[in-house]
């Protein structure tokens, strides 16, 4: 099954990241495929790379960037959000990359299922 996932929750003040991100490793390894995360509303800061969790946290931000490159993952951030946020090309984290809504859309109609996390 071709999957498309979407995320509205940034990485430190919600869970939804972290389950988003272990969703798709776990439907990865029953088979399926992750098409792209689209990064809307505060998930766009899970795409900044100048976050720095507490050594003993989970680095999500460094999660998602090997997860996408180690199953061809499309890992896009919305730019409407993403400049409200002060989040630029040059604060992105491996992996990650700015694109519009168009993006999501595209998601909707190529994945058999799309699946939002947080709000």
């Amino acid at each position: 099954m071709k999957l498309g996932l979407l995320v509205n929750e940034g990485p430190f003040n919600h869970q939804a990241s972290d389950t988003a991100y272990h969703f798709a490793k776990a439907a990865i390894s029953k088979g399926h495929q992750v098409l792209r995360v689209f990064f809307y509303f505060d998930g766009v800061n899970n795409a900044n790379k100048l976050s720095e969790p507490q050594s003993d946290d989970r680095n999500i931000v460094k999660m998602w960037g090997e997860l996408a490159s180690a199953h061809n993952i499309d890992l896009v951030v919305c730019v409407a959000a993403g400049l409200r946020r002060g989040l630029k090309e040059e604060v992105l984290a491996d992996g990650f990359r700015i694109s519009g809504l168009g993006q999501m859309i595209e998601l909707g109609l190529a994945a058999d299922r799309t699946i939002v996390f947080g709000d």
